[in-house]
């Protein structure tokens, strides 16, 4: 905890979706939270709406973060969930593909994590939750890059819990199915309606979750009731992937 007795939370990524969600419930939770995004715009609104303060960063460079982070610190939260996806066939993608779906989802939160960590394991707090996908654990049939990216996150969140327990600082993933986001509509775009009721149907639930049902998970797993829970990735996807 910082000295001031309020946790102070960056949410990376949080100017839509889960991570405005995310942001949003923190804020009411009583949070003092700072959101970083490249979309100075909607970062800007979200903000705004929440009493939070921004940051226009590109997530996926270094120098960029570390300073940002540098300016704002200390942190007890970070939310990692900036994210982008592209439905199309491996076979049907380019290298120039790989990189932008790697950076965003993937490189972005080596940056924010290694920016932020130090200061956490030196003050023996901290709470960090990123936001991976099913995809990164069953794999995605049309977003073969964006779910090696996912798997990614959650090896990787995997080992800073375990570099980081003994130091105060928890870290777990949190892992959404089907959410109906702008992103995962620009995503199916193409596939239209057919596409969707697929995703719906292979929930147990057979819905799409909503933003907020998400930013609950994130908001338990950064608090201090949530002490003892750390290299877990939790699924917020209607029991998808626990079969029929």
């Amino acid at each position: 905890m910082t000295g001031r007795g309020k946790r102070r939370a960056l949410v990376a990524g949080g100017a839509s979706g889960i991570g405005a969600a995310a942001a949003s419930r923190l804020a009411t939770d009583g949070v003092d939270v700072t959101i970083v995004d490249i979309d100075r715009e909607r970062a800007q609104r979200v903000a705004e709406q929440i009493g939070a303060t921004f940051a226009a960063v590109d997530l996926t460079n270094y120098d960029a973060v570390s300073q940002t982070i540098a300016t704002w610190a200390p942190f007890d939260i970070l939310i990692n969930s900036a994210g982008i996806d592209q439905h199309a066939f491996f076979t049907r993608t380019s290298p120039r593909d790989w990189e932008r779906l790697i950076g965003i989802n993937l490189i972005a939160v080596l940056n924010a994590t290694h920016a932020l960590l130090p200061s956490m394991q030196e003050r023996g707090y901290g709470r960090i939750v990123n936001v991976a996908s099913e995809a990164g654990r069953l794999g995605s049939r049309g977003g073969a890059v964006y779910a090696a990216a996912k798997g990614g996150v959650i090896a990787f969140t995997r080992s800073i819990a375990r570099e980081s327990g003994a130091r105060g600082v928890t870290a777990n993933v949190v892992a959404p199915g089907p959410i109906d986001t702008p992103m995962l509509r620009r995503a199916v775009s193409d596939g239209g309606g057919k596409l969707m009721a697929a995703m719906t149907s292979a929930t147990l639930l057979g819905r799409l979750g909503s933003s907020d049902e998400v930013a609950a998970t994130i908001a338990f797993l950064a608090s201090e009731e949530a002490g003892y829970i750390t290299g877990e990735a939790l699924g917020v996807s209607g029991g998808m992937g626990c079969g029929a």
